[in-house]
């Protein structure tokens, strides 16, 4: 039937308090109309009424829908940030874990999520991604992208991971490290964010690279242009690395491989549903002490 609305809903299922909220979730976008599409992996977890379209997944699962819906904790918003990502669809995250800084609604908010997913009020912005890629021998042998980070890491606790440094096509510094962080400003509240690097308010272009555990009297964390390029090279004596990518998808690295970092040409979408300053955000997601604030002085 023409006109008719649906949103594809990504849900973390393996905890109880979070099926009774995706189903709740979903009980109420039905009732106003709207149609649910979800995975037919995290469908058999969930006690959903009929007439919820399950799909297998692959490319085109999100295809004629028009926004992408996600419950759960970090990792499940990231998972939705690809297919976000992929299709081109704004995302709008529920916070069912602990921090969730993807996140624009926490769990008692699920009936105003539903309420402005009817009446279509919400704001989309655009976030900064990361292409990557790695090369041995000067061939490209892997090509990924991240949201977060790429994250460069040694492969076993027991050696150190040495490695140099670049930025635009010029060398930094060589150290031995538990690894290396390129992140977005997203991902500055993430694993670069527990390296020590600064926190990047999201409105922010920049690319961020963050030593960890880094041997070496000079290795800051550095915040450089988003149209830098920043590579990581795998010293040839040294043991292989692995690169993550958001956490989420890896690829080992072979000594003498170079992993390069810029840009991404396309962003992920997030939808918003408030106007919030940043600062808030960071005060409630990190439980920051703000106790004694008086704020600016009214000078009229």
């Amino acid at each position: 039937m023409s006109g008719e609305r649906t949103v594809f809903l990504i849900a973390h299922t393996g905890r109880e308090a979070a099926l009774r909220s995706v189903e709740g979730l979903v009980h109420g976008l039905l009732k106003a109309g709207i149609r649910i599409r979800l995975l037919a992996a995290e469908a058999v977890d969930l006690d959903l009424p009929t007439g919820v379209e399950t799909v297998p997944g692959g490319p085109g699962a999100a295809d004629g829908c028009e926004l992408i819906l996600v419950a759960g904790g970090d990792g499940t918003l990231l998972r939705g940030a690809e297919l976000a990502r992929e299709h081109g669809l704004p995302m709008l995250g529920i916070n069912l874990g602990r921090v969730g800084f993807l996140a624009e609604a926490e769990r008692d908010d699920l009936a105003v999520v539903v309420e402005r997913v009817v009446e279509a009020d919400y704001e989309v912005e655009e976030r900064m991604t990361l292409d990557v890629i790695v090369r041995t021998n000067g061939d490209v042998v892997h090509h990924d992208w991240a949201l977060n980070e790429a994250s460069i890491e040694k492969a076993s606790r027991e050696r150190m991971l040495e490695v140099v440094t670049e930025v635009d096509g010029r060398p930094v510094s060589n150290f031995g490290c538990d690894g290396v962080v390129c992140a977005t400003p997203t991902g500055s509240t993430a694993y670069a964010f527990s390296g020590g690097g600064p926190v990047v308010w999201p409105e922010v272009e920049a690319l961020l690279m963050v030593p960890i555990s880094a041997h070496a009297l000079f290795a800051r964390p550095l915040v450089t242009s988003p149209d830098s390029v920043l590579a990581v090279e795998v010293q040839p004596k040294t043991p292989h690395g692995v690169l993550w990518c958001d956490g989420r998808r890896s690829v080992e690295l072979p000594a003498g491989a170079r992993v390069e970092v810029r840009r991404g040409q396309t962003p992920v979408r997030l939808a918003r549903l408030h106007r919030a300053p940043f600062t808030d955000r960071l005060v409630a997601k990190f439980a920051l002490p703000v106790t004694g604030w008086r704020g600016r002085a009214d000078t009229h």
